[in-house]
């Protein structure tokens, strides 16, 4: 197994009626906001939806992250080229 493998915390999304959503495999908070949550995870970017969202828990050593509020979509993006090209962002997310 190659060193980049052992490194991955493998990602896991769990949300709980549309109010509270686990996040495991976080590797930064971009963003976030009442309105969105933006997160780098193992799996791409991970973009969070909704109204009234706060980030309750935090815990970039380990790489979960708790959010409550209303949850209403959820959207990745690949991060396979993550800053190097000139776009930002959000222009590569609403392709």
């Amino acid at each position: 197994m190659d060193e980049k493998q052992q490194n991955l915390k493998g990602h896991k999304l769990n949300i709980n009626a549309r109010k509270t959503a686990t996040v495991t495999g976080v590797n930064d908070v971009l963003s976030f906001d009442a309105g969105e949550v933006l997160l780098q995870t193992e799996q791409g970017v991970l973009m969070i939806r909704g109204n009234d969202l706060h980030v309750s828990r935090l815990t970039l050593e380990k790489g979960e992250v708790d959010i409550d509020g209303r949850i209403d979509s959820l959207t990745y993006s690949d991060t396979a080229n993550y800053g190097k090209s000139g776009e930002s962002l959000f222009g590569r997310l609403f392709k």
